[in-house]
């Protein structure tokens, strides 16, 4: 996992923010009046689930585990806050921490976020030791991917869409 440097505060004399503003603990400014924020968390904390939208449960589950190679971890009947029957589907890729939660879109307003989660952004990154591998396991799966293979200074990337059509970027080392 590469992580980036924590961003230096902005120096309120070189950045236009006015008189007033406070470094908070964390090393941020804080406009005046705003509330502090708490300290660090007791213990370890991460990221455990993102929810994904989706048209229906199966075929996305089966593109998550039949194609990506992901891990079904879960996949457990639950109810709606009003009653109604729905599933609760989490998938990983192996080895990781964070999973998807596999959600049914519910209404209209659900429905057209399906597929355009991040506004036509690439929004999900899976991140893999041999991307010359995956690269070619994914594209021989039927993985439409909408842009090619480059070398960036992160890595090599390349942007696939999933079942929904959702962007992401397949990163492997350079």
């Amino acid at each position: 996992m590469i992580l980036a440097p924590p961003r230096p505060a902005p120096d309120p004399r070189r950045s236009g923010i006015t008189a007033g503003y406070r470094l908070s603990g964390n090393g941020r400014v804080n406009p005046p009046g705003a509330a502090r924020r708490p300290g660090p968390y007791a213990g370890a904390v991460h990221v455990s689930l993102v929810a994904l939208v989706v048209d229906e449960y199966d075929p996305a589950i089966e593109f998550f585990t039949g194609v990506l190679g992901f891990d079904l971890v879960e996949d457990s009947p639950a109810e709606t806050n009003d009653g109604r029957q729905k599933r609760w589907v989490v998938v990983r890729p192996p080895g990781a921490e964070t999973g998807l939660l596999l959600a049914r879109a519910d209404g209209a307003g659900q429905a057209a976020v399906v597929g355009r989660q991040a506004a036509g952004r690439v929004g999900f990154f899976l991140r893999v030791e041999d991307f010359e591998a995956t690269y070619q396991r994914l594209a021989g799966a039927g993985v439409e991917f909408a842009r090619p293979p480059r070398t960036e200074p992160y890595g090599r990337v390349a942007v696939f869409t999933d079942i929904a059509g959702n962007l992401w970027d397949l990163i492997g080392p350079a």
